[in-house]
């Protein structure tokens, strides 16, 4: 649900109601994970989605009932063998979509509010919700903040809720979104519960080091793709906002030193356009030592096999440069500083979700890979 955070967080403070439908689980070959939504106003008007298309109509309906009768609702879709045209996944795959009514009596409203105000503003918390167990609990929901404290509640044990915020909390510490399954002890709920965690966290950052016109189609790749996006040159004349005016931030600082200065986790991108040893080396040094997503670098052939030359006589070993995405980006043939930056942002897909960078055309691997849990 926290995916369409802008567009519901906008919708309540309009005091529209609603009805969200969420996916909470994923089989086989599903086009979206845990946590992709679909809502539907009193007056027709979709947003989301939770399947690419597939199941959209039936999900409509649904989150209308839902809106009409005021009940949340667990459903599961499927392919059927049987009739190619009924409806479910043509992909293969079995997804579960819990409907939950947000009404201006909705006992989750007010969490359903913090929750996407936070996740609007990106913030951090994370959404716990029923979406297996007792009737009277699905849907119920409870909001983790960072620093333990909660609001709402499952409407279960006192227990329960202390369990919720604990896992909740685990997987918001990990920045992920997925599924916990509470023991019948635990949740003190006859055959137990499962929750769907949804995390907000802020975006993960990509950070382009070099001021050169392939990093401003750079930029705004890494904006479309969801990255909070910072350039980083030691020139003053080419590092300027008015040069990048879709980053986030513009740095003049010594890349190096800037990178050692600045946060950055698992999640974070580096791209490295600046095409000059007096900053790549240094820079490619830290970085390479860096528990970061991502490490690559612009340049030709030759200038990878001097630049692994200069890393290994500043120390670095085979497992570092290992990590070295070098020639930066996938073969797509690409000549433009858009195309180039294309090629860049789909390595850095396929890198983070498994993906190999080949044609799908005649291929045998699953196109959807393992979707049960997900990074935030």
């Amino acid at each position: 649900m926290l995916d369409i955070a802008d567009e519901l967080n906008r919708w309540l403070a309009e005091g529209r109601e609603f009805a969200v439908a969420t996916v909470v689980s994923v089989g086989g070959s599903a086009p979206r994970g845990p946590g992709a939504a679909l809502a539907v106003d009193s007056g027709g008007t979709v947003i989301g989605s939770v399947s690419g298309g597939c199941v959209e109509g039936a999900v409509y309906e649904l989150c209308t009932a839902a809106l009409r009768d005021g009940e949340t609702v667990r459903e599961r879709f499927g392919y059927s063998d049987a009739d190619a045209f009924a409806v479910g996944l043509t992909c293969g795959g079995v997804i579960d979509v819990l409907v939950t009514p947000v009404g201006a009596d909705s006992v989750s409203r007010e969490v359903f509010r913090a929750a996407l105000s936070t996740a609007a503003r990106g913030g951090t918390a994370a959404l716990a919700r029923v979406v297996r167990g007792p009737s009277g609990l699905l849907g119920r929901a409870l909001l983790v903040h960072p620093d333990g404290s909660h609001e709402g509640g499952l409407g279960g044990h006192p227990d329960l809720d202390r369990t919720a915020v604990a896992e909740a909390g685990a997987l918001l510490d990990a920045g992920r979104t997925g599924t916990v399954g509470l023991s019948e002890d635990g949740s003190h709920c006859p055959g137990g519960i499962t929750l769907l965690v949804e995390s907000s966290v802020p975006p993960p950052r990509m950070i382009v080091f070099g001021a050169v016109d392939f990093a401003a189609a750079l930029v705004r790749a890494g904006k479309f793709l969801g990255h909070h996006v910072t350039v980083c040159d030691a020139r003053p004349v080419f590092a300027t906002p008015a040069r990048f005016p879709e980053a986030d931030e513009v740095v003049v600082d010594w890349p190096h030193r800037y990178l050692r200065s600045t946060p950055t986790d698992e999640r974070t991108v580096l791209c490295v356009l600046t095409h000059d040893v007096r900053f790549d080396v240094p820079l490619l040094t830290e970085a390479l030592r860096m528990p970061v997503a991502f490490v690559g670098a612009m340049g030709s052939r030759r200038t990878h096999e001097d630049r692994n030359r200069r890393l290994r006589e500043a120390g670095l070993g085979d497992r570092e440069l290992s990590r070295l995405r070098s020639p930066i980006g996938l073969d797509l043939g690409a000549r433009t500083p858009e195309e180039t930056a294309l090629s860049i942002a789909a390595e850095i897909i396929a890198t983070r979700r498994g993906g190999t960078g080949a044609p799908l055309t005649g291929g045998t691997t699953p196109i959807h890979r393992a979707l049960s849990d997900t990074a935030a």
